[in-house]
């Protein structure tokens, strides 16, 4: 098959905060991608709508092996839309059983996540991020 003809490979991506259960809007992220040769290249930003999504990134240069999806989910923490009030009165009961950190006024523990992954030439990969203030996890999603 010709790469004239043969599908983009592509990256979407949402975001899940799983501390109140509802989708991150408003996430700043970027996408870097790295060929053969190993250096990055800046390819792409966008930040994440209502529903935690962000359908709108570039499809990746021919030759991409690997990719990078940085997320900068400080802002995210100290915003209004998740107040420190808003996270003590979610977790005021979790911190009164067990020794819970004692930071949550800090903003977050991670500033930023870096996800990096492969990816094959004429697929599409999607990288759900699921995130609260001290943790985060992702895998391939559909």
């Amino acid at each position: 098959m010709s790469s004239e003809t043969a599908a983009p490979t592509s990256v979407s991506t949402h975001i899940l905060d799983t501390s109140v259960g509802r989708p991150a809007e408003g996430v700043a992220l970027a996408l870097s991608v790295r060929s053969g040769d190993g250096a990055w290249t800046a390819h792409g930003a966008s930040k994440t709508d209502a529903d935690g999504r962000c359908k709108d990134l570039p499809a990746l240069p021919e030759g991409t092996t690997h990719v990078r999806l940085d997320f900068a989910v400080e802002e995210y923490f100290v915003s209004s839309k998740h107040s420190v009030a808003e996270e003590h009165s979610t977790h005021q009961q979790a911190e009164e059983q067990q020794d819970a950190p004692r930071v949550r006024d800090s903003g977050a523990f991670f500033p930023e996540v870096a996800i990096t992954f492969a990816v094959k030439p004429g697929e599409h990969y999607h990288v759900p991020l699921l995130l609260n203030p001290f943790g985060y996890s992702v895998y391939r999603g559909s």
